[in-house]
């Protein structure tokens, strides 16, 4: 082995030593609206130097910059703390109150004693206790439940002396669009986040002082149905409601001379009908822009004919303020090509399979409509097809003439990539990709110009269906299906930064289990599904698995901690429903690849499935039972989880076969990956799904919840080279077969069925394998947020190198590989106070490594 220190791609950018960046709190960068009174402080460690690390850290927090010194800090003053940790510190100093502004910084001690400083972050308090709300929910008088024209409302005041600050607080159900003098107060989309309403509240905060002028001020709200008000009058999955469109909206002015006021939402302000005339989350959007107001929401505007608002109940749930990632207009495609299927229709087409809205520029006279229809695939006479995603959907526009008109719909978007146009020809038509504003924090490539295609299919579609919920699809559901949060958990993770979303989804699902200790399939629970789609273990188990999930992989704690009496009463529920440790109801293995149409498991019996997945969820509060110091939970669980093995092997196990009941690959997989399995079996039971997966012509026979378990056995089990096999195979059910159908976005169906979905993410399990096998990518098994890492790329097929990239909690870690004739070059970076270990396939460490970059060299690295 050669092994060469290098600061080539790391280290000339940075001098020796250590200095703490990229601080966070509460995992947002300068957020404004923590409502927790302890928010957690983070930052990310960088050196020129390898093997630097973190000897200790000084926190330092003040009310304002210049007290950001040691004996000043007027908030906390952490002292000296012998530690190297960096994610994730509890605030410690003064209680913090209301709307309070808080800056901070953190020296850290580097290993050889020497301290450096960090640039000053800062964050600001939402309203920590309901007394702190002074507003009222307001909205139009008599308030419709059906599809009328969405309300507009504002409010008019002054500012009478300098203004130090301007802190809003704002929530509008079901969506609001917020201005300020005439500007958007942010560029959010469909906020607030989503949430079961009767119980939970998000609002959004902002600092909103540099809006605001001396003298004459004015506030404009439009507000939107969302999942809040469902009403129907196109397709709708479901209609239903948490009341009329309403608004709470609190702005605390603070002066220079000390002094305080506060604009809030009461039966001053006015409203008025927009010209929103109708809007289903599902069904799409009109606008009719002739009944348009200049000027409502600046001052002066005459709103004499405009009624007062009225005072409303609130829908019931506490208010909050939202910290998962808000959703943003993040891309935009422009048309790569026309058709006119019929005379004065036209097909627009936009490249990409995307979740959003189309956009046009058009101009006319005042009345001519253009109604612009999605579809994610064409029929055969070239129109939008919508017969598998929910028809009719539309969105339409209504000219007012006089010029060029831009629009785009605000408050319903779908999946699709293809706008079919009628009415007035329009200029031109783009397609706004919307999606939540999770930050990248993954890389992947490989020589393989095929597999590169394939890890960008999936990421498409993982984009596309994270918005408010991690839904199933962006077109016919919309709707927060769990099974693939937990399936998939890995692979979003490593493409994305989920610390907030995490925490979002476990919140969901605390608020959407049952009275009984149900967990249903999706959450928000917006719709009660029957014939077995609301309880399936496969898919409540997320309300486990993804709290823990939270703190593997990033380090939080919180949502074990909040989480802890949901996961004992869903395991106490899934016991009363068990005969002996044994579940055999639920879907199963979800589109899995049998006999007729796909659907529920075929292959698999049900048994295996949700025992399989209940005995994992049991290892985990097992586990998390520990965590929290609550030993007679850890022993209660841990005593079930060994009832269940037993009785699983009793029931499905055949030693004479080493396999379990049904031989399929999923039935053979789950008890080898979840620790069901006789430990002298893993080896044969390895051989029977490389059997199976080689008989089949190199191709899974797995659904949505078998896969990530077959994908994880054969990886583990050595047999890499299957996966790849899988994945390039040409014909389905493979990833390339899609890509050769033309797909854009991973679809529901192996096969790329035109009858499902073409943008679902939930097949999409290769991408912890593209990170965590091929690439190298992994966390040691038993730490937390990636203290130490293992570095064990596996070279397959003919590939000549891979690689990724992934910004962890700690840092950015890399390991890229080569084929060097005979040898394999490794390329590895680990950010300060991480250490690895570079293994190769068949797990013997070749290299121990701190942190640092590394090239290095192997011979026989197999």
């Amino acid at each position: 082995m050669r092994v060469v220190l290098s600061f080539l791609l790391f280290g000339s950018l940075l001098s020796a030593g250590l200095k703490p960046v990229r601080l966070q709190c509460e995992a947002r960068t300068n957020p404004v609206g923590i409502d927790t009174p302890r928010p957690r402080l983070s930052w990310i460690l960088e050196s020129g130097e390898n093997g630097q690390r973190q000897r200790a850290y000084r926190i330092l927090a003040a009310t304002r910059p210049a007290l950001l010194q040691p004996g000043k800090a007027d908030l906390w003053d952490s002292g000296e703390v012998a530690s190297d940790e960096s994610v994730n510190l509890e605030y410690a100093g003064k209680p913090l109150g209301s709307g309070q502004r808080c800056y901070w910084l953190v020296q850290v001690r580097d290993r050889a004693g020497q301290w450096s400083t960090s640039g000053t972050a800062e964050w600001t308090m939402g309203l920590l206790d309901p007394s702190d709300w002074h507003a009222n929910w307001i909205g139009a008088p008599g308030g419709a439940l059906v599809t009328a024209a969405l309300p507009l409302l504002r409010k008019e005041f002054d500012v009478t002396k300098p203004l130090r600050r301007a802190l809003l607080h704002v929530s509008g159900m079901g969506q609001h669009e917020v201005s300020l003098n005439g500007a958007a107060v942010s560029d959010h989309l469909f906020a607030p986040a989503w949430s079961d309403y009767y119980k939970r509240i998000y609002y959004e905060s902002f600092d909103v002082t540099r809006l605001l002028r001396s003298g004459r001020n004015a506030a404009g709200v439009m507000l939107g149905n969302g999942m809040y008000n469902v009403t129907g009058g196109r397709y709708a999955k479901f209609t239903g409601s948490f009341g009329p469109p309403k608004l709470i909206f609190q702005l605390a002015l603070e002066f220079e001379d000390g002094t305080t006021a506060r604009v809030v939402s009461d039966e001053s302000w006015k409203t008025a009908p927009g010209p929103v005339t109708f809007s289903c989350i599902y069904g799409g959007e009109d606008y009719d822009a002739r009944r348009e107001q200049p000027g409502w929401d600046q001052p002066g505007f005459d709103d004499s004919r405009w009624p007062h608002a009225a005072r409303m109940e609130g829908p019931g749930g506490r208010l909050e303020a939202q910290f998962s990632p808000a959703v943003r207009v993040m891309q935009t495609y422009t048309t790569v090509a026309i058709s006119e299927p019929r005379p004065g229709v036209y097909v627009y087409d936009l490249g990409h399979n995307f979740s959003g809205r189309p956009a046009l520029k058009v101009h006319g006279a005042a009345g001519q409509k253009v109604r612009l229809i999605t579809g994610e695939i064409l029929n055969a006479k070239g129109l939008a097809d919508q017969h598998a995603t929910g028809d009719p959907v539309w969105f339409e526009y209504t000219l007012k003439g006089g010029g060029p008109e831009n629009w785009a719909p605000r408050f319903a978007y779908t999946g699709f990539r293809y706008v079919q146009v009628e009415g007035v020809k329009p200029d031109e038509i783009r397609g706004e990709f919307l999606h939540a504003d999770a930050a990248r924090s993954g890389e992947f490539s490989s020589s393989s110009e095929l597999l590169n295609r394939i890890h960008e299919l999936i990421v498409q579609a993982i984009r596309s269906n994270l918005h408010n919920v991690l839904s199933d699809c962006p077109t016919r559901e919309k709707l927060g299906w769990l099974e693939q949060v937990h399936l998939m958990a890995a692979g979003l993770c490593y493409n994305f930064d989920l610390r907030t979303m995490l925490a979002k989804i476990a919140a969901d699902t605390r608020d959407a289990q049952q009275v009984n200790g149900l967990v249903p399939d999706i959450a928000p629970e917006y719709v009660v599904f029957g014939d077995g789609f609301r309880d399936s273990p496969e898919w409540g188990s997320t309300a486990v698995l993804t709290p823990w999930q939270a703190w593997t992989w990033y380090g939080d704690r919180r949502p074990v901690e909040a989480s802890f009496e949901t996961i004992e009463r869903y395991l106490a529920y899934l016991d009363s429903r068990s005969e002996h440790g044994i579940l055999s109801y639920g879907l199963g293995d979800w589109f899995d690849i049998g006999p007729g149409a796909p659907g529920m498991s075929k292959l698999t019996p049900r048994g295996i499935t949700a025992t399989a997945v209940y005995h994992q969820d049991l290892t985990v509060a097992t586990e998390a039972a520990k965590l929290l110091g609550r030993p007679e939970a850890q022993k209660l669980f841990q005593a079930k989880a060994d009832a269940v093995r037993a009785e699983f092997q009793r029931r499905f196990y055949d030693p004479a076969k080493h396999s379990f009941t049904g031989g399929s690959q999923t039935a053979n997989a789950m008890p080898l990956v979840t620790g069901l399995a006789p430990e002298e079996a893993r080896a044969a039971l390895v051989e029977h799904i490389a059997d199976d997966v080689r008989g089949r012509g190199n191709h899974t026979s797995a659904g949505d919840i078998g896969y990530h378990y077959v994908l994880s056995a054969l990886a583990a089990g050595g047999r890499s080279d299957l996966i790849y096999a899988m994945a390039t195979a040409p014909d389905a059910p493979s990833y390339a077969s899609q890509l050769a159908r033309g797909a854009t976005s991973l679809t529901e169906a192996w096969d790329a069925n035109p009858e499902a979905s073409q943008n679902h993410f939930m097949l999409g399990h290769i991408e912890q394998w593209l990170y965590e096998w091929l690439a190298g990518i992994a966390p040691e098994p038993g730490t937390r947020a990636w203290r130490r890492v293992i570095l064990q790329p596996h070279p397959v097929g003919d590939l000549q190198s891979a690689g990724a990239s992934y910004d962890s909690p700690r840092g950015r870690i890399e390991c890229r590989w080569r084929r060097a004739g005979a040898e394999i070059a490794i390329d590895a970076v680990l950010p300060p106070g991480v250490s690895g270990e570079v293994r190769q396939p068949d797990g013997t460490v070749r290299a121990r490594l701190e942190s640092g970059t590394y090239h290095l060299t192997f011979k026989d690295f197999h």
